[in-house]
């Protein structure tokens, strides 16, 4: 049974460049034999966090969230496709993340981030991978970081250039090491229950 694996995606922006990059992710993990689905943050279109999913009496929480987090439940890792906002985050994707807890913890999840310039949301990814392992995931130390995105990926979501080749020679490394905490995590889940 192949790996399910969801790839987040926060920008709410008109003329979104880093929904290539999240596309390229689910069809390169697709290709490699995982279930690869994209979350983005902008069709779900989640509230400002006022009650999170846990905060919800059971069975009364809006549907997008209930769905969201049986989808969240039952994945085997995660990938975060993020932009850099002003040496942060994306609002939009640190929203949805936040509307749940427990549902991340005991899986892997990975780091990819972008930026039009060249530092790649290096801040970005900084700033996400202590988030993540606060919520209780483990975050791979593979990642990958695109810099002038809208040149190494045309609008069909084809790599161009440097930066296109770069990416290419980058991702099976990134995409391996994810996988293996995936199948790590798979089997210690078999083997013993998660202690809370």
């Amino acid at each position: 049974m192949a790996n399910r694996i969801l790839v987040f995606y926060g920008s709410y922006r008109s003329d979104r460049m880093g929904i290539r990059l999240a596309d390229f992710v689910v069809e390169q993990l697709r290709r490699r034999g995982a279930d690869a689905e994209l979350i983005d943050a902008k069709e779900i279109n989640l509230p400002m966090l006022d009650r999170m999913y846990k905060e919800w009496p059971k069975g009364k929480a809006p549907a997008v969230l209930e769905e969201l987090a049986h989808k969240i439940r039952n994945a085997n890792g995660f990938v975060f496709v993020t932009g850099e906002y002003n040496w942060g985050v994306q609002p939009g994707l640190k929203n949805l993340t936040d509307h749940f807890l427990e549902e991340w913890f005991w899986r892997p999840a990975a780091i990819v981030s972008y930026s039009a310039g060249r530092l790649s949301g290096a801040r970005a990814a900084s700033a996400w991978h202590g988030t993540l392992s606060e919520m209780g995931m483990v975050v791979v130390s593979s990642t990958i970081a695109v810099g002038s995105i809208g040149q190494t990926l045309s609008a069909d979501g084809g790599t161009t250039g440097d930066g296109g080749q770069a990416l290419e020679q980058a991702f099976p490394r990134f995409a391996d090491d994810l996988m293996w905490w995936v199948e790590a995590a798979n089997a210690q889940r078999e083997r013993k229950s998660p202690p809370y």
